[in-house]
């Protein structure tokens, strides 16, 4: 069995890159189960995880693609989050955005990006982003 977090926000091509970054990795494997995180940063019209498009559209493919998917939402500091469900759900490998960087920005990653990698013993899968096809 294979656990994989997804940890999408709500930029539909990166969502897309990571999507497909997960369809690639979990290949027709049967018994993969990908949970689908969404950290809401402010949310105070109390939104749900099923109304972010790119968390729709990602679910939507994964379990065309043969994974059970678990919609998860929270809100507070993304890293934080994202590494505190990786626990919860003791996940073989977390795959979260990266961003486009200035030149100079590329020697790093994003906070969040770094804090994730630099804070867990889990593989990270860092997806670029795509351009819309």
């Amino acid at each position: 069995m294979v656990r994989v977090l997804l940890a999408l926000d709500d930029n539909i091509p990166q969502a897309h890159a990571q999507t497909n970054a997960v369809e690639d990795l979990i290949g027709g494997e049967e018994g993969v189960t990908v949970y689908i995180l969404h950290v809401f940063s402010d949310n105070p019209e109390g939104a749900s995880v099923q109304q972010v498009e790119a968390v729709r559209e990602a679910q939507e493919r994964l379990e065309e693609a043969g994974a059970e998917v678990q919609l998860l939402e929270t809100s507070g500091s993304p890293a934080e989050e994202i590494l505190r469900h990786a626990e919860e759900h003791d996940v073989d490998r977390i795959c979260v955005g990266g961003r486009k960087r200035s030149p100079t920005g590329k020697a790093l990653f994003g906070s969040v990006t770094q804090q994730v990698i630099l804070d867990t013993h889990r593989p990270v899968l860092v997806c670029g982003s795509t351009e819309e096809e």
